[in-house]
């Protein structure tokens, strides 16, 4: 797999950033389910780490939590500040965190390690963050996600149009030595037709292809072909995610 070009990363969720929450049912579903795992307590300091516009900061600023915000985009950041969701902010790589070991008692990243070169790396800078007792709780997404986005287009050619993931087997593995409980669950989004699946895509920045394509132009008679294709349920075209879990408690 070629190395990560984390620019175009931070440049496709920068794209995003003032139209983002437009667009995140995913994110704020996969948020919720990784709140029902976390243990019952008050975490004096939180780092949300890829944290977008900031939801999520928000929430644990709102219940008296201390707050830092990072993100590896400058635009999303901004977006986060302008609205006042934290405490500090901090634009940063997630495999490359500058702050100290050691200072907070929640780390949380919510569907933001898939995009970085090593899994395993990132959440293990994650962990680093953590006081003892303190807890990683992050969501990734795992192998043959999307899968109605690729069926739909290998009506039209065979490029690669979605990243592939880890399997849950492969992330468990890349996260040796830490211990923590993983879970797997489905998530389905419901669109009305195929341009608002692909527009939810791109309103959160998830268009950035490891891969990479050619670009194409979306035709007219192309999105037709889409629609025809598009994998269909209860007449809706639907969007499917593998989430995969993580909650580890620092010794």
């Amino acid at each position: 797999m070629p190395p990560v070009d984390k620019q175009a990363i931070a440049a496709a969720f920068g794209r995003a950033a003032s139209h983002y929450q437009q667009h995140n049912e995913l994110q704020r579903r996969s948020a919720d389910a990784l709140m029902a795992r976390l243990p019952a307590r008050h975490f004096a300091r939180v780092l949300d780490a890829g944290c977008g516009p900031g939801s999520i900061s928000r929430y644990w600023r709102d219940n008296g939590c201390e707050v830092t915000a990072l993100d590896l985009s400058a635009q999303m950041l901004a977006e986060a500040q302008q609205q006042q969701v934290a405490h500090h902010y901090v634009q940063a790589d997630i495999e490359a965190i500058p702050l100290a070991s050691e200072q907070f008692d929640l780390v949380w990243s919510n569907l933001a390690v898939q995009w970085c070169e090593s899994l395993g790396d990132a959440v293990r800078e994650l962990y680093r963050m953590l006081r003892p007792g303190g807890v990683l709780a992050f969501t990734t997404l795992a192998a043959d996600s999307l899968p109605e986005l690729n069926q739909a287009w290998q009506a039209i050619d065979h490029q690669p149009h979605a990243n592939r993931f880890l399997s849950s087997d492969a992330i468990v593995a890349a996260l040796d030595g830490l211990h923590g409980e993983f879970t797997v669950q489905t998530l389905s989004v419901p669109f009305a037709d195929a341009l608002s699946a692909m527009r939810s895509l791109k309103g959160i920045g998830a268009t950035h292809l490891h891969e990479g394509r050619a670009s194409r132009t979306l035709t007219r008679n192309r999105l037709q072909q889409l629609q025809l294709a598009w994998p269909k349920q209860q007449g809706a075209c639907p969007l499917t995610y593998h989430i995969f879990t993580g909650v580890i408690i620092r010794d």
